[in-house]
């Protein structure tokens, strides 16, 4: 029950070790306190108490000479690709429930809306600099979510997937590591194209890659793939628009073609801490979308005219869940 209460103030210690770059810095070199708290302009009474707080959350620990030095969680914290970018954006979502009440209320207009203008529609004609932010993020913590997919999703006899909504190309990047046949189809807005196609040539798989352009929201997709993914993107969206996009799938797909649907999700009659305490508030303070169960889901993909999905366990349910249903004939 403490911990409950205390979680808000464990989030900020995690907010400020990595805002200030105290993990990203002992990952390269050991360092005192008074080091430290010069480099990162902190009085050094109040960097103790932070670093102290970091060794209470087991993220660092003091050697005997009086260097912080990282802990094996505090080196794969600051190790893993994207995942301090992703930490650091969550101060929106932190300033967008300092006033819970209101926000379970709908009274607040929250920031994390326009931090991803992209699912109200606007992305489309969204700057440059928004897509860059979004795709990189996205990107940076896909890697995860493709590995757990692709664990228990076997691609073998895929002869063209199409991953829609697949931001650079990250999900696609890892499908062309382990499965060398496959033709692999992008769609997506026209801001996240150029940046796709410089990942995969960069890569070396620039030749496997096919990017169309356009909006799921309001175009036709392209007709040619005999599966389709959708990787984090349905809970980012209202029922009506994935009622939408689910129907375009169906229309796109020939008869026996494969729907992968991959995302976080809640525990439906048996709520659980990512998809309903997490997931779930993230996506409200998108104001756009939702997080669903797999239940959920399965309804909407079988209202489409997919089989009954069924959905292998994945590793990590907080990182993603997965669904599979075929088009019927």
């Amino acid at each position: 029950m403490f911990d409950l209460v205390a979680g808000f103030c464990h989030s900020q210690i995690l907010q400020a070790l990595v805002e200030l770059e105290i993990l990203a810095t002992l990952l390269e070199r050991e360092l005192t306190e008074a080091a430290l708290a010069h480099r990162a302009a902190v009085p050094p009474e109040r960097m103790r108490v932070l670093l102290r707080g970091g060794m209470a959350l087991g993220l660092l620990r003091q050697r005997r000479s009086g260097r912080y030095a990282l802990t094996r969680r505090g080196a794969a914290l600051a190790g893993v690709p994207g995942l301090q970018g992703m930490i650091r954006h969550h101060a929106v979502l932190y300033r967008d429930l300092a006033d819970p009440v209101a926000f379970f209320r709908g009274e607040t207009s929250t920031e994390l809306a326009e931090f991803w203008p992209y699912v109200f529609g606007a992305g489309a004609a969204a700057d440059p600099e928004t897509a860059q932010t979004y795709s990189r993020l996205m990107t940076d913590s896909q890697s995860l979510v493709a590995a757990d997919t692709l664990a228990v999703t076997d691609l073998s006899g895929v002869k063209r997937l199409m991953d829609v909504g697949g931001g650079t190309g990250a999900f696609l990047q890892a499908v062309a590591a382990r499965y060398p046949s496959p033709e692999l189809v992008l769609f997506d807005l026209p801001a996240v194209a150029p940046a796709a196609r410089a990942a995969f040539d960069a890569a070396g798989i620039g030749a496997r890659l096919r990017i169309i352009s356009g909006s799921f929201r309001d175009d036709d997709l392209p007709e040619g793939a005999d599966t389709v993914t959708l990787v984090r993107v349905l809970y980012d969206h209202s029922d009506e628009t994935v009622r939408a996009l689910l129907s375009r799938i169906h229309a796109a797909l020939p008869a026996g073609g494969r729907l992968i649907v991959s995302e976080p999700m809640t525990g439906g009659a048996r709520p659980e801490r990512a998809g309903d305490a997490y997931f779930a508030l993230y996506c409200m303070a998108m104001r756009t979308g939702r997080a669903r169960s797999a239940d959920e889901i399965a309804a909407l993909m079988r209202e489409a005219g997919f089989d009954t999905p069924r959905g292998p366990r994945t590793r990590r349910p907080f990182v993603t869940s997965v669904l599979e249903g075929v088009k019927q004939s």
